[in-house]
């Protein structure tokens, strides 16, 4: 796992993981897109039931993983309930912000699980990601002469980012 400085300060990792895990368990919305399962369609994965469209990602788009980032994003916010306040769009604030990324972490725990669980393992990359207006969630196969996140995740300057490897 690896995350930006600013989400080690949120999470407060400095006094260990053990406050990663949400307090209430995994949002009902997420644990029911783990149960649903992901699946493998050539050379990508996805949520299943997996897009029919899979099928010709590998021929149609040179970046596999930004396809798999594309299909897999979600907004956090849309199953976790968070306070947001308003002045021209939502504003989600440092706690609610925290909240998304325990669950995220949580959701990619299960996801990984996922991973490790296909007929033919994969290693599998989870982005969680948090700033003042969503949280996001994706993943992607990992892949060796491709990358979707900078190396210096600090240089996403207002979000706050965790990465989390699941090497099969």
């Amino acid at each position: 796992m690896t995350m930006n400085d600013r989400a080690a300060r949120l999470l407060d990792v400095q006094g260990g993981f053990v406050g990663l895990d949400p307090n209430e368990g995994l949002a009902s919305g997420l644990r029911a897109r783990v149960d649903a399962g992901i699946g493998c369609r050539g050379e990508v994965v996805c949520w299943a039931p997996v897009p029919a469209q899979a099928d010709d990602a590998a021929r149609r788009h040179q970046d596999l993983t930004g396809w798999e980032c594309l299909h897999t994003s979600m907004h956090l916010e849309d199953f976790v309930p968070v306070a947001t306040t308003s002045a021209d769009g939502p504003i989600i604030g440092f706690g609610a912000q925290r909240t998304l990324l325990r669950q995220g972490i949580a959701l990619a725990r299960g996801v990984g699980r996922l991973a490790g669980e296909l007929s033919t393992p994969i290693p599998l990359r989870c982005i969680i990601a948090t700033n003042e207006t969503n949280g996001t969630f994706r993943f992607h196969r990992i892949r060796p002469d491709e990358s979707w996140l900078v190396d210096d995740l600090d240089r996403y300057d207002g979000e706050c980012v965790v990465v989390i490897d699941f090497l099969r």
